[in-house]
């Protein structure tokens, strides 16, 4: 088991999401950012769904209760295991009674910790992503524990790797939306030639965009909407749909961006700047 002795801001189980309901109503959730998410399971040799721990800016201390093997990605937040530094994107071995704890938010926004053959938590329809109301929690609480399966014997075939992290990137690349040809000229060089400041108005569900494109009063039926979608209010808001996004809404659809884009944004924080580009 994994013990959680101080929770963070905000903690929770994700594997690769939950697919098959959105007819239902129900979001994929699942990790923000599915880059590391998907190289820190090749790093451990494990499933490419397997479940990992996402940290969202302010890191938890974490008591692990049996032997195995971790890695970390994605935001840089001072990790330490048992008081010593450790790094990102690489194996390190953990023996009963280890504690792992993150400190000062360096780089980024969202963490990683993967584990060999991944966390064991409760699947409801077919994952273990944590969302409200699929799972009875959104988050690991205080006093939390998290079952993992005991490894001793695992020999990695590479132990550490060098890669390009997402954490400085800004440029989110974005196809067409249904709705993208009302766009009118103003707008388009409005989304394409400027920066965008990220709101305060940011989480799993969603992300907004300070600077307004301009108004419209478009009138369309609410349509079915994806992680991705990037939706314009009638104010000239831009809302960009992140993995808790709902599966329908009523404004125009504009733009999709790409799940690299989606990655690289959930690595960015109330402030940080942003351009797209189309392709």
């Amino acid at each position: 088991m994994l013990k959680v002795l101080k929770s963070g801001f905000f903690t929770s189980v994700q594997d690769s999401g939950r697919f098959g309901y959105r007819d239902k109503g129900v979001p994929v959730a699942g990790a923000m950012d599915g880059y590391t998410f998907r190289n820190l399971n090749m790093l451990l040799e494990n499933d490419r769904d397997a479940a990992v721990i996402e940290i969202t800016m302010t890191g938890p201390t974490l008591l692990f209760e049996e032997n195995t093997f971790i890695a970390l990605g994605g935001a840089e937040m001072s990790a330490t295991l048992n008081n010593e530094p450790i790094q990102n994107h690489k194996n390190y071995r953990v023996s009963a009674g280890d504690i792992l704890s993150y400190g000062k938010l360096e780089r980024g926004f969202r963490a990683y910790l993967a584990i060999k053959d991944g966390f064991r938590s409760k699947s409801v329809l077919g994952s273990q992503s944590m969302y409200v109301p699929i799972t009875e929690l959104n988050h690991l609480e205080d006093r939390a524990h998290v079952p993992y399966q005991v490894n001793q014997t695992f020999e990695p075939r590479i132990t550490e790797f060098k890669l390009d992290d997402l954490l400085d990137e800004t440029l989110l690349e974005a196809h067409p939306g249904p709705e993208f040809k009302t766009l009118h000229d103003k707008q388009l060089e409005a989304i394409f030639f400027k920066e965008f400041t990220i709101a305060k108005e940011n989480n799993r569900m969603a992300y907004q965009l300070n600077e307004a494109i301009g108004e419209h009063q478009i009138s369309m039926l609410t349509s079915a909407t994806l992680p991705g979608t990037v939706q314009l209010t009638p104010a000239g808001k831009l809302i960009i749909l992140m993995k808790d996004g709902q599966t329908t809404g009523g404004y125009p659809r504009i733009l999709q961006i790409t799940d690299q884009a989606i990655s690289i944004l959930a690595q960015k924080k109330f402030g940080d700047t942003v351009s797209i580009k189309l392709l």
